[in-house]
Protein backbone atom coordinates (compact mmCIF):
# COMPACT_ATOMS: atom_id res chain seq x y z
CA UNK A 1 0.00 0.00 0.00
CA UNK A 2 1.12 3.56 -0.68
CA UNK A 3 -0.12 7.03 0.13
CA UNK A 4 -0.75 9.65 -2.57
CA UNK A 5 -2.42 13.03 -2.97
CA UNK A 6 -5.95 13.03 -4.36
CA UNK A 7 -9.11 15.11 -4.68
CA UNK A 8 -12.11 13.87 -2.70
CA UNK A 9 -15.75 14.97 -2.42
CA UNK A 10 -16.79 14.33 1.20
CA UNK A 11 -20.43 15.42 1.05
CA UNK A 12 -23.23 16.66 -1.18
CA UNK A 13 -22.49 20.11 -2.55
CA UNK A 14 -19.37 20.59 -0.43
CA UNK A 15 -16.21 21.92 -2.10
CA UNK A 16 -13.79 19.19 -3.09
CA UNK A 17 -10.77 18.63 -0.89
CA UNK A 18 -7.14 17.87 -1.69
CA UNK A 19 -6.09 15.17 0.76
CA UNK A 20 -4.03 12.00 1.21
CA UNK A 21 -5.43 8.58 0.34
CA UNK A 22 -4.27 4.99 0.61
CA UNK A 23 -3.83 3.02 -2.62
CA UNK A 24 -3.54 -0.78 -2.14
CA UNK A 25 -1.06 -2.90 -4.03
CA UNK A 26 -2.82 -4.46 -7.03
CA UNK A 27 -4.54 -7.76 -6.44
CA UNK A 28 -5.51 -10.37 -9.04
CA UNK A 29 -6.81 -8.70 -12.19
CA UNK A 30 -5.94 -5.19 -10.93
CA UNK A 31 -3.45 -2.48 -11.87
CA UNK A 32 -2.05 0.63 -10.24
CA UNK A 33 -1.72 3.52 -12.69
CA UNK A 34 0.37 6.65 -12.23
CA UNK A 35 -2.00 9.31 -13.55
CA UNK A 36 -0.51 11.93 -15.86
CA UNK A 37 -3.62 13.89 -16.89
CA UNK A 38 -7.35 13.82 -16.12
CA UNK A 39 -10.15 15.90 -17.61
CA UNK A 40 -12.73 17.66 -15.43
CA UNK A 41 -15.99 16.18 -16.69
CA UNK A 42 -19.54 17.29 -15.88
CA UNK A 43 -20.12 13.82 -14.44
CA UNK A 44 -17.59 14.62 -11.70
CA UNK A 45 -19.70 17.65 -10.79
CA UNK A 46 -22.80 15.41 -10.72
CA UNK A 47 -21.00 13.14 -8.24
CA UNK A 48 -20.02 16.08 -6.03
CA UNK A 49 -23.60 17.37 -6.01
CA UNK A 50 -25.07 13.95 -5.15
CA UNK A 51 -26.68 13.58 -8.56
CA UNK A 52 -25.34 10.04 -9.15
CA UNK A 53 -25.77 8.46 -5.71
CA UNK A 54 -24.92 9.25 -2.08
CA UNK A 55 -21.97 6.88 -1.62
CA UNK A 56 -19.72 9.61 -0.23
CA UNK A 57 -16.82 10.15 0.04
CA UNK A 58 -16.10 10.07 -3.69
CA UNK A 59 -12.69 9.94 -5.30
CA UNK A 60 -13.45 12.03 -8.38
CA UNK A 61 -11.93 11.97 -11.88
CA UNK A 62 -12.30 9.38 -14.63
CA UNK A 63 -11.21 10.93 -17.98
CA UNK A 64 -7.55 10.03 -17.68
CA UNK A 65 -4.30 8.78 -19.16
CA UNK A 66 -1.20 7.56 -17.39
CA UNK A 67 1.43 4.85 -17.03
CA UNK A 68 0.92 1.43 -15.48
CA UNK A 69 3.07 1.15 -12.37
CA UNK A 70 2.21 -2.35 -11.19
CA UNK A 71 -0.17 -5.20 -12.03
CA UNK A 72 -1.61 -8.05 -10.01
CA UNK A 73 -1.71 -11.76 -10.65
CA UNK A 74 -3.25 -12.95 -13.90
CA UNK A 75 -2.90 -9.64 -15.76
CA UNK A 76 -1.57 -10.17 -19.28
CA UNK A 77 -2.99 -7.37 -21.46
CA UNK A 78 -0.94 -4.56 -19.87
CA UNK A 79 2.39 -4.42 -18.06
CA UNK A 80 4.33 -1.90 -15.97
CA UNK A 81 5.53 0.94 -18.16
CA UNK A 82 2.61 0.82 -20.61
CA UNK A 83 0.97 4.14 -21.47
CA UNK A 84 -2.79 3.70 -21.13
CA UNK A 85 -6.10 5.51 -21.34
CA UNK A 86 -8.46 4.57 -18.54
CA UNK A 87 -11.99 3.49 -19.42
CA UNK A 88 -15.11 2.67 -17.47
CA UNK A 89 -16.19 -0.14 -19.79
CA UNK A 90 -14.02 -3.09 -18.80
CA UNK A 91 -15.98 -5.76 -20.63
CA UNK A 92 -16.60 -9.05 -18.86
CA UNK A 93 -16.57 -11.35 -21.91
CA UNK A 94 -19.23 -13.57 -20.34
CA UNK A 95 -22.54 -11.71 -20.33
CA UNK A 96 -25.20 -12.08 -23.01
CA UNK A 97 -24.08 -8.94 -24.89
CA UNK A 98 -20.44 -10.08 -24.96
CA UNK A 99 -21.34 -13.62 -26.03
CA UNK A 100 -23.51 -12.39 -28.90
CA UNK A 101 -20.59 -10.34 -30.22
CA UNK A 102 -21.69 -6.91 -28.95
CA UNK A 103 -19.26 -6.22 -26.08
CA UNK A 104 -19.85 -2.46 -26.36
CA UNK A 105 -23.19 -3.23 -24.65
CA UNK A 106 -21.54 -5.31 -21.88
CA UNK A 107 -24.00 -5.70 -19.01
CA UNK A 108 -21.40 -6.60 -16.38
CA UNK A 109 -18.42 -4.26 -16.71
CA UNK A 110 -16.08 -4.59 -13.76
CA UNK A 111 -13.93 -2.45 -11.48
CA UNK A 112 -11.14 -3.10 -9.01
CA UNK A 113 -12.14 -5.43 -6.17
CA UNK A 114 -10.15 -3.63 -3.48
CA UNK A 115 -11.11 -0.15 -2.33
CA UNK A 116 -8.90 2.88 -1.96
CA UNK A 117 -9.38 4.64 1.38
CA UNK A 118 -8.84 7.85 3.29
CA UNK A 119 -5.96 7.82 5.77
CA UNK A 120 -8.33 6.75 8.56
CA UNK A 121 -9.49 3.73 6.56
CA UNK A 122 -12.79 5.16 5.29
CA UNK A 123 -13.54 3.50 1.96
CA UNK A 124 -13.73 5.75 -1.11
CA UNK A 125 -16.14 5.40 -4.01
CA UNK A 126 -14.17 6.01 -7.23
CA UNK A 127 -16.04 7.99 -9.89
CA UNK A 128 -17.15 5.55 -12.60
CA UNK A 129 -14.92 2.97 -10.96
CA UNK A 130 -11.75 4.94 -11.76
CA UNK A 131 -11.02 7.84 -9.39
CA UNK A 132 -8.25 9.60 -11.31
CA UNK A 133 -7.99 12.99 -9.58
CA UNK A 134 -5.10 11.29 -7.82
CA UNK A 135 -1.40 10.85 -8.30
CA UNK A 136 -2.05 7.10 -8.57
CA UNK A 137 -5.22 5.04 -8.78
CA UNK A 138 -6.20 1.39 -8.49
CA UNK A 139 -8.36 0.01 -11.32
CA UNK A 140 -9.33 -3.27 -12.91
CA UNK A 141 -6.68 -4.11 -15.49
CA UNK A 142 -9.44 -4.24 -18.12
CA UNK A 143 -9.98 -0.53 -17.54
CA UNK A 144 -6.51 0.14 -19.01
CA UNK A 145 -6.28 0.48 -22.80
CA UNK A 146 -2.74 0.58 -24.17
CA UNK A 147 -2.09 3.29 -26.79
CA UNK A 148 0.81 5.06 -28.54
CA UNK A 149 3.11 6.32 -25.72
CA UNK A 150 4.18 9.38 -27.71
CA UNK A 151 0.65 10.86 -27.60
CA UNK A 152 -0.07 13.89 -25.41
CA UNK A 153 -1.73 12.63 -22.19
CA UNK A 154 -3.89 15.75 -21.69
CA UNK A 155 -5.44 15.29 -25.12
CA UNK A 156 -5.85 11.53 -25.48
CA UNK A 157 -7.04 11.08 -21.90
CA UNK A 158 -10.26 12.83 -22.92
CA UNK A 159 -11.15 9.74 -24.94
CA UNK A 160 -11.81 8.15 -21.57
CA UNK A 161 -15.24 9.77 -21.43
CA UNK A 162 -16.63 12.92 -23.07
CA UNK A 163 -14.80 12.98 -26.40
CA UNK A 164 -15.38 9.27 -26.94
CA UNK A 165 -19.04 9.69 -26.03
CA UNK A 166 -19.48 12.35 -28.71
CA UNK A 167 -17.43 10.76 -31.47
CA UNK A 168 -19.05 7.41 -30.78
CA UNK A 169 -22.56 8.88 -30.76
CA UNK A 170 -21.93 9.97 -34.36
CA UNK A 171 -19.91 7.11 -35.79
CA UNK A 172 -20.94 4.09 -33.71
CA UNK A 173 -24.53 4.81 -32.63
CA UNK A 174 -25.65 7.12 -35.44
CA UNK A 175 -23.71 5.26 -38.17
CA UNK A 176 -22.74 8.61 -39.74
CA UNK A 177 -21.01 8.19 -43.11
CA UNK A 178 -20.30 10.11 -46.30
CA UNK A 179 -23.50 11.26 -47.96
CA UNK A 180 -25.39 11.78 -44.72
CA UNK A 181 -26.46 15.05 -43.14
CA UNK A 182 -26.01 15.56 -39.40
CA UNK A 183 -27.33 18.04 -36.85
CA UNK A 184 -25.93 18.27 -33.33
CA UNK A 185 -28.04 20.00 -30.68
CA UNK A 186 -25.83 21.20 -27.83
CA UNK A 187 -22.19 22.04 -28.53
CA UNK A 188 -20.48 21.49 -25.20
CA UNK A 189 -17.68 18.97 -24.95
CA UNK A 190 -19.72 15.94 -26.02
CA UNK A 191 -21.61 17.78 -28.78
CA UNK A 192 -18.38 19.28 -30.11
CA UNK A 193 -16.89 15.79 -30.23
CA UNK A 194 -19.94 14.55 -32.15
CA UNK A 195 -19.28 17.30 -34.69
CA UNK A 196 -15.62 16.27 -34.96
CA UNK A 197 -16.67 12.64 -35.40
CA UNK A 198 -19.18 13.56 -38.10
CA UNK A 199 -16.51 15.53 -39.94
CA UNK A 200 -14.12 12.60 -39.63
CA UNK A 201 -16.75 10.36 -41.22
CA UNK A 202 -17.26 12.75 -44.15
CA UNK A 203 -20.82 13.88 -43.37
CA UNK A 204 -22.27 16.98 -45.05
CA UNK A 205 -23.84 19.25 -44.04
CA UNK A 206 -22.92 19.22 -40.34
CA UNK A 207 -25.25 21.59 -38.51
CA UNK A 208 -24.30 22.82 -35.02
CA UNK A 209 -27.11 24.11 -32.78
CA UNK A 210 -26.58 26.03 -29.54
CA UNK A 211 -27.42 29.33 -27.83
CA UNK A 212 -23.80 30.23 -27.06
CA UNK A 213 -21.84 32.08 -29.76
CA UNK A 214 -18.49 30.85 -28.39
CA UNK A 215 -19.58 27.23 -28.60
CA UNK A 216 -20.86 27.70 -32.13
CA UNK A 217 -17.54 29.26 -33.14
CA UNK A 218 -15.67 26.25 -31.71
CA UNK A 219 -18.08 23.95 -33.55
CA UNK A 220 -17.03 25.61 -36.82
CA UNK A 221 -13.38 24.96 -35.97
CA UNK A 222 -14.13 21.29 -35.39
CA UNK A 223 -15.97 20.74 -38.67
CA UNK A 224 -19.48 22.19 -38.55
CA UNK A 225 -20.51 23.53 -41.95
CA UNK A 226 -23.47 25.51 -40.57
CA UNK A 227 -24.35 26.98 -37.18
CA UNK A 228 -27.77 27.75 -35.73
CA UNK A 229 -28.40 30.02 -32.74
CA UNK A 230 -31.56 28.44 -31.37
CA UNK A 231 -32.24 31.46 -29.15
CA UNK A 232 -32.86 33.49 -32.31
CA UNK A 233 -34.51 31.07 -34.77
CA UNK A 234 -36.51 27.86 -34.75
CA UNK A 235 -33.79 25.17 -34.91
CA UNK A 236 -36.12 22.56 -36.41
CA UNK A 237 -37.00 24.78 -39.36
CA UNK A 238 -33.37 25.82 -39.85
CA UNK A 239 -32.13 22.23 -39.84
CA UNK A 240 -34.80 21.28 -42.37
CA UNK A 241 -33.94 24.25 -44.57
CA UNK A 242 -30.22 23.56 -44.57
CA UNK A 243 -30.67 19.83 -45.21
CA UNK A 244 -33.03 20.53 -48.13
CA UNK A 245 -30.49 22.90 -49.69
CA UNK A 246 -28.00 20.04 -49.84
CA UNK A 247 -30.32 17.12 -50.62
CA UNK A 248 -33.43 17.77 -52.68
CA UNK A 249 -36.55 16.56 -50.94
CA UNK A 250 -34.93 16.22 -47.51
CA UNK A 251 -37.24 16.99 -44.60
CA UNK A 252 -34.51 17.18 -41.99
CA UNK A 253 -31.09 15.77 -41.18
CA UNK A 254 -30.36 12.07 -41.62
CA UNK A 255 -28.93 11.92 -38.09
CA UNK A 256 -29.75 14.32 -35.27
CA UNK A 257 -27.62 14.02 -32.13
CA UNK A 258 -29.07 15.45 -28.93
CA UNK A 259 -26.18 16.31 -26.60
CA UNK A 260 -28.08 18.30 -23.96
CA UNK A 261 -30.28 15.72 -22.26
CA UNK A 262 -33.48 17.73 -21.94
CA UNK A 263 -37.02 16.87 -23.09
CA UNK A 264 -37.45 20.05 -25.12
CA UNK A 265 -34.24 19.60 -27.08
CA UNK A 266 -34.96 15.90 -27.60
CA UNK A 267 -38.32 16.88 -29.09
CA UNK A 268 -36.52 19.30 -31.41
CA UNK A 269 -34.22 16.48 -32.47
CA UNK A 270 -37.20 14.21 -33.13
CA UNK A 271 -38.86 16.67 -35.50
CA UNK A 272 -35.59 17.87 -37.09
CA UNK A 273 -34.67 14.45 -38.53
CA UNK A 274 -35.59 13.38 -42.01
CA UNK A 275 -38.10 10.62 -42.69
CA UNK A 276 -36.53 7.31 -41.72
CA UNK A 277 -33.76 9.28 -40.01
CA UNK A 278 -32.08 8.60 -36.69
CA UNK A 279 -32.20 10.46 -33.37
CA UNK A 280 -29.29 9.77 -31.00
CA UNK A 281 -29.64 10.81 -27.35
CA UNK A 282 -26.18 11.18 -25.81
CA UNK A 283 -26.99 14.05 -23.42
CA UNK A 284 -27.70 12.58 -19.98
CA UNK A 285 -31.13 13.47 -18.53
CA UNK A 286 -31.97 13.61 -14.84
CA UNK A 287 -34.25 10.89 -13.40
CA UNK A 288 -37.25 13.23 -13.14
CA UNK A 289 -37.35 14.12 -16.83
CA UNK A 290 -40.08 12.63 -19.00
CA UNK A 291 -40.29 11.99 -22.72
CA UNK A 292 -42.31 14.86 -24.20
CA UNK A 293 -45.88 14.26 -25.25
CA UNK A 294 -45.62 13.01 -28.82
CA UNK A 295 -48.49 11.72 -30.98
CA UNK A 296 -47.89 8.02 -31.49
CA UNK A 297 -48.72 8.46 -35.17
CA UNK A 298 -45.71 10.79 -35.49
CA UNK A 299 -43.41 8.16 -34.02
CA UNK A 300 -44.82 5.58 -36.43
CA UNK A 301 -45.13 7.87 -39.43
CA UNK A 302 -41.58 9.28 -39.37
CA UNK A 303 -40.02 5.82 -39.18
CA UNK A 304 -36.31 5.51 -38.59
CA UNK A 305 -34.70 4.95 -35.22
CA UNK A 306 -34.68 6.55 -31.78
CA UNK A 307 -31.48 5.56 -30.01
CA UNK A 308 -29.56 6.33 -26.85
CA UNK A 309 -25.77 6.21 -26.88
CA UNK A 310 -23.94 4.75 -23.88
CA UNK A 311 -20.31 5.89 -23.82
CA UNK A 312 -20.56 6.36 -27.57
CA UNK A 313 -21.26 2.61 -27.84
CA UNK A 314 -17.50 2.27 -27.81
CA UNK A 315 -15.27 -0.73 -27.37
CA UNK A 316 -12.13 0.80 -25.82
CA UNK A 317 -9.75 -1.88 -27.07
CA UNK A 318 -10.95 -1.20 -30.63
CA UNK A 319 -11.69 2.53 -30.61
CA UNK A 320 -9.06 4.15 -28.40
CA UNK A 321 -5.95 3.03 -30.35
CA UNK A 322 -7.63 3.88 -33.66
CA UNK A 323 -8.59 7.39 -32.55
CA UNK A 324 -5.16 8.03 -31.01
CA UNK A 325 -3.60 7.03 -34.34
CA UNK A 326 -5.87 9.52 -36.15
CA UNK A 327 -4.83 12.18 -33.63
CA UNK A 328 -1.15 11.42 -34.20
CA UNK A 329 -1.72 11.69 -37.98
CA UNK A 330 -3.28 15.15 -37.55
CA UNK A 331 -6.71 13.97 -38.71
CA UNK A 332 -8.47 14.33 -35.33
CA UNK A 333 -7.74 17.50 -33.36
CA UNK A 334 -8.00 16.33 -29.76
CA UNK A 335 -5.86 19.28 -28.65
CA UNK A 336 -8.77 21.57 -29.53
CA UNK A 337 -10.75 20.10 -26.63
CA UNK A 338 -8.13 21.07 -24.03
CA UNK A 339 -9.12 24.59 -23.01
CA UNK A 340 -6.73 24.82 -20.07
CA UNK A 341 -4.30 22.75 -18.01
CA UNK A 342 -4.68 23.06 -14.23
CA UNK A 343 -3.43 21.55 -10.98
CA UNK A 344 -5.33 19.39 -8.50
CA UNK A 345 -5.94 22.43 -6.33
CA UNK A 346 -7.83 24.18 -9.14
CA UNK A 347 -10.66 21.67 -9.66
CA UNK A 348 -13.30 23.57 -7.70
CA UNK A 349 -12.64 26.68 -9.83
CA UNK A 350 -12.88 24.49 -12.94
CA UNK A 351 -16.36 23.38 -11.83
CA UNK A 352 -17.37 27.03 -11.63
CA UNK A 353 -16.06 27.76 -15.13
CA UNK A 354 -18.00 24.73 -16.35
CA UNK A 355 -21.23 26.32 -15.05
CA UNK A 356 -20.53 29.40 -17.17
CA UNK A 357 -19.77 27.42 -20.33
CA UNK A 358 -16.30 28.93 -20.62
CA UNK A 359 -14.43 25.68 -21.34
CA UNK A 360 -14.67 22.51 -23.37
CA UNK A 361 -12.33 20.78 -20.92
CA UNK A 362 -10.12 21.78 -18.04
CA UNK A 363 -7.46 19.09 -17.71
CA UNK A 364 -5.64 18.34 -14.47
CA UNK A 365 -1.93 17.71 -15.01
CA UNK A 366 -0.25 15.53 -12.39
Amino acid sequence: MQQVKAVVARGKGLPVELTTINVPDPGPGEAVVQVQACGVCHTDLHYREGGINDDFPFLLGHEAAGVVEAVGAGVTDVAPGDFVILNWRAVCGQCRACKRGEPWYCFATHNATQRMTLEDGTELTPALGIGAFAEKTLVAAGQCTKVDPSARPAAVGLLGCGVMAGIGAAINTGAVTRGKSVAVIGCGGVGAAAIAGSALAGASPIIAVDIDAKKLAKARELGATHTVDSSQVDPVEEIRRIAAERYEGADGADVVIEAVGRPETWKQAFYARDLAGTVVLVGVPTPDMKVPDLPLIDIFGRGGALKSSWYGDCLPSRDFPMLVDLYQQGRLDLDAFVTEEIGMGDIEAAFERMHHGDVLRSVVIL
